[in-house]
């Protein structure tokens, strides 16, 4: 009965996949992902490329790398899903 997570959705786009962090790497987001693929026919999120895990997550989610971007001082992948 506690919320463990959320995922934030902007039209199409992912503002973040949030999960407790005594809570990660139990398939919480990956929930949440797919319970949005049913809703969406399409999505796209930024990430850190040196976020490492969450890139290597979401490309097992299907998600490709569409262009990078460095608008924070950090550089940026921009990654897309289609169904």
């Amino acid at each position: 009965g506690k919320t463990s997570g959320f995922i934030g959705l902007n039209k199409d786009y992912i503002e973040g996949i949030f999960v407790e962090k005594n809570m990660r790497s139990k398939g919480i987001g990956k929930q949440l992902l797919n319970y949005v693929k049913k809703l969406k026919d399409e999505m796209h999120l930024s990430v850190y490329q040196k976020n490492y895990k969450a890139i290597s997550f979401y490309q097992r989610e299907n998600f490709v790398v569409q262009a990078e971007s460095n608008d924070t001082n950090e550089k940026e992948l921009l990654m897309s899903w289609k169904k």
